[in-house]
């Protein structure tokens, strides 16, 4: 085989990660940069394997690839690592989404007593009552981000964790939707229309971000364990 014929054949590498790339599912940011650190692993594994032979000999490739190890050995550890990411993700939105739509509707609230339009008490109960299942998600969230921050160096990561954020943020979103529909037509009937158009907007906006993050949560943490049942 000629020096062109290995220029131009397939790159053991490449195929390598691009399988490797095809199995896991966490956030895109993440997933390139740990893939982008496997090539540079393997990249530096061919030059020292090829010494004085050419740089791009596959030989060697195909050696530091079996060294790396083969898919269903190494997928479960990165996967491991996206499934954290993507939790650590969907708990910040969780986080960040719920205090700051539960003051929307404190806003309405409190507009809606200035211009002496009370919302009806039917509909401030049940906002009450969702708005308390909201900050549970969200309490669940920032102990999420704890559980896989600082103390996650100390202590493992709970195996059910991410699945648990996944569906804390579903729950946020289900609660935030009704309640927010609920004052958004009461504020309607008190006159508030406007406002209450807002917050309804706001919230269908956050919903679609949260509900998003959380799908992905579920899927990381699905193939993280099917992972291991492939090697």
């Amino acid at each position: 085989m000629t020096a062109l014929d290995r220029r131009t054949g397939p790159d053991p590498i490449e195929e390598h990660l691009a399988g490797l790339a095809a199995v896991l599912h966490g956030p895109a940011r993440a997933k390139a940069r740990m893939l982008a650190e496997a090539r540079d692993g393997l990249t530096d594994a061919v030059a020292a394997l090829a010494c004085d032979a050419a740089p791009d000999d596959p030989a060697a490739a195909r050696q530091a690839v079996r060294d790396f190890g083969s898919i269903e050995e190494v997928a479960p550890a990165f996967q491991q690592e996206l499934t954290v990411a993507q939790a650590r993700h969907t708990a910040r939105v969780v986080l960040l989404a719920v205090p700051f739509l539960m003051a929307c509707w404190h806003l309405v609230t409190v507009v809606g007593q200035g211009r002496g339009r009370h919302l009806s008490e039917h509909a401030q109960s049940l906002a009450a009552h969702l708005g308390g299942v909201a900050t549970a998600a969200a309490l669940l969230a920032a102990a999420s981000l704890a559980a896989t921050g600082a103390l996650a160096r100390r202590l493992p990561t709970p195996h059910r964790l991410p699945m648990m954020v996944a569906w804390a943020g579903t729950t946020a979103t289900t609660a935030l939707v009704t309640s927010a529909l609920t004052l958004a037509v009461a504020a309607a009937l008190a006159g508030n229309w406007a406002l209450g158009a807002l917050v309804g907007a706001l919230t269908v906006a956050l919903h679609a971000r949260i509900a998003a993050a959380a799908r992905a949560c579920r899927e990381c943490a699905r193939a993280l364990v099917a992972a291991p049942a492939e090697g």
